[in-house]
């Protein structure tokens, strides 16, 4: 899995950070699958993690297993462009100077229903 392929570079300084942003970012697609199926998603990464090589959690099944006999896999060109868009995106909100932000109006209380009318 990607996040130990990061383990094995030799890095330092900001470079190093980045690597690590970059691991615990990897890490959160599995987090969250895991979790809207009802999983506890810390657990279900830790497993993968610690498992062989192209095991993943089914979540549609609930269990482990190799992911491309499993027929669920994730075309390269896709994965390289979720991470190079959400680094882009950070990138610029850590180079920005200014970020706007839409702050949610509280709304007033709806008025009261109308009392049912009179039958004629």
């Amino acid at each position: 899995n990607a996040s130990s392929t990061l383990d094995k570079l030799k890095l330092e300084g900001d470079e190093a950070t980045g690597a690590s942003i970059m691991k615990r970012a990897v890490k959160e697609p599995l987090h969250w699958i895991a979790a809207n199926a009802g999983m506890d998603g810390s657990v279900v990464v830790d497993k993968v993690l610690r498992s062989k090589k192209g095991t993943g959690f089914d979540a549609a099944k609930m269990d482990y297993g190799d992911m491309v006999e499993k027929g669920i896999i994730d075309p390269l060109k896709v994965t390289r462009t979720a991470l190079e868009n959400s680094s882009s995106i950070a990138n610029m909100i850590l180079t920005t100077e200014a970020l706007v932000t839409d702050i949610p109006e509280k709304n007033a209380p709806a008025a009261p229903a109308m009392p049912p009318m009179p039958e004629y």
